[in-house]
């Protein structure tokens, strides 16, 4: 009779741990608003606060807050093996998901001039380029040329390729992140040449957007992006 209650006592046990672990492996993750890490107006000129302050409360809210909305739903079509559902999620789950992702690198890759924003990039990260693309000036105007180019909406992309060990330049259609092009691409520096980053000071002139931005790029940030994926990488 006691060893009978105390299996019955370790099944009861065991059944609850096992739903303690199931409901957080079923736990929802939600996703909130990053702060920046300088005031909206800290890169005028080059990026107006207006625009600062649209772009980060209004866009990049709106895909945090369909994204998780996304997430909830796709939750929830798991769980009720609702396959089709699970398919249709994919497509807001990948724009929505991509927005904040490639939001947050972007903000990052921004500092204002007081901060360092705009400095070129020294060590490592410096010879790369030159090694890559001839000179700082070269990766600028071919980034520039591309991030024009591109049609409709997207990013414009400087990364490493930890396969290859050199430097690229890639761009992602619409809230595309950088991994749709390759899984052993890493971003060093996103420039975002969707309309709602630059139409309220630049109109429709993309380019003088382009140009004025490399002002208030934050190279420190890059570099270290960079440097914590070559460790051993040594300028010479």
């Amino acid at each position: 009779m006691a060893l009978r209650c105390l299996a019955t006592r370790k099944t009861l046990a065991q059944a609850a741990l096992n739903s303690t672990r199931l409901t957080q492996s079923r736990a929802l993750q939600t996703f909130s608003l990053p702060d920046l890490p300088y005031d909206y107006g800290a890169l005028e000129p080059a990026i107006s606060g207006e625009i600062m302050q649209l772009h980060h409360q209004k866009h990049h809210q709106t895909y945090i807050t369909n994204y998780n909305k996304a997430l909830e739903q796709l939750h929830e079509a798991i769980e009720k093996g609702d396959a089709s559902t699970v398919v249709k999620l994919q497509s807001a789950i990948k724009f929505n998901g991509g927005g904040h992702v490639n939001h947050s690198i972007f903000w990052k890759n921004l500092a204002p001039v007081r901060e360092g924003g705009g400095e070129p990039p020294h060590g490592s990260l410096g010879w790369a380029i030159d090694t890559n693309f001839g000179s700082l000036e070269s990766l600028i105007q071919k980034m520039n040329a591309e991030g024009a180019a591109l049609q409709g909406s997207g990013w414009v992309w400087l990364a490493v390729d930890k396969e290859l060990k050199k430097l690229v330049i890639e761009t992602t259609a619409n809230q595309d992140p950088l991994v749709t092009k390759g899984a052993s691409l890493v971003p060093l520096l996103g420039i975002d040449v969707w309309e709602h980053a630059y139409y309220l000071q630049y109109k429709n002139v993309r380019p003088d957007y382009l140009k004025n931005i490399w002002k208030v790029i934050n190279w420190k940030y890059a570099s270290s992006v960079y440097e914590n994926e070559f460790p051993s990488a040594r300028s010479p």
